[in-house]
């Protein structure tokens, strides 16, 4: 059964640092036991300090980036160089400095100038036969070692929106339309690839965001709050800031 732990940092930066540092550990224990790795990244301004603190972190070595899967949750579907794209940032922050890193094992979301032309749910179906090629025993999506995920302030994740369509969709992966917040079109994970993570690290900041933590962690739905519906298969970390668990009962909370 999937435990749940909530981790308070004192602020942003400090646990952008803690999430880099608990992420090298989890790719070392991984390729310790299964000889390779995957993660699924984020995008957002502290997913992406996490990182940029990884790639200047002098354990930075002890992963084999050679033998690690690196996969994205959501992704705006927007032309490849667009600077706003998840991928593109990741490669600024990390992934163009890993050594020995495979570009076959890098696996970025579509682009509106990718193979599949400016039609998302052409994208979003090629996205989900990637992961399915890459899963074992016939699944629909790897075991994912860890899976990165932020909240917005009224508790989407990924790019699912509370009540969207995306949310009662039980594809692996789904083109989403009409976004509240912009760009309007995006490809997203949905619940059965983002809960097949053995882990999933939901990282928040903000005191903006602490009132839909709070309400997320008192038992509310994936529809109401799609963050409360992302949950790994061995453990959900939720790893907060001080100001995003100010709304949190003290016994919730653990430093």
């Amino acid at each position: 059964m999937s435990g749940r732990a909530v981790v308070v940092s004192r602020d942003p930066e400090v646990l952008a640092a803690s999430v880099a540092a608990r992420l090298l550990t989890a790719l070392v224990d991984a390729q310790h036991a299964r000889d390779t790795a995957s993660v699924v990244l984020t995008g957002g301004g502290v997913g992406i300090r996490v990182l940029e603190l990884l790639a200047a972190s002098p354990a930075l070595h002890a992963v084999d980036w050679s033998a690690v899967d690196v996969w994205w949750g959501d992704e705006r579907f927007v032309p490849a160089d667009d600077p706003e794209r998840n991928a593109l940032q990741a490669r600024h922050a990390l992934l163009d400095a890993l050594p020995g890193l495979d570009p076959a094992r890098v696996h970025p979301m579509g682009a509106s100038d990718g193979p599949d032309g400016d039609d998302p749910e052409a994208a979003a179906d090629r996205y989900a036969r990637e992961l399915a090629a890459a899963a074992p025993h016939s699944d629909a999506v790897p075991a994912f070692d860890v899976l990165l995920l932020g909240m917005g302030p009224e508790g989407h994740t990924a790019s699912i929106f509370p009540e969207s369509p995306a949310a009662h969709d039980e594809r692996p992966v789904v083109a989403v339309h009409g976004c509240p917040k912009p760009p309007p079109t995006r490809i997203s994970m949905g619940f059965s690839a983002l809960c097949s993570a053995r882990e999933v690290w939901l990282v928040v900041a903000g005191q903006g965001k602490a009132a839909m933590v709070a309400t997320a962690l008192s038992g509310a739905g994936r529809l109401q709050v799609p963050a409360a519906g992302a949950v790994g298969r061995q453990q959900t970390l939720w790893l907060l800031d001080e100001e995003a668990a100010s709304a949190l009962p003290k016994d919730l909370r653990r430093r």
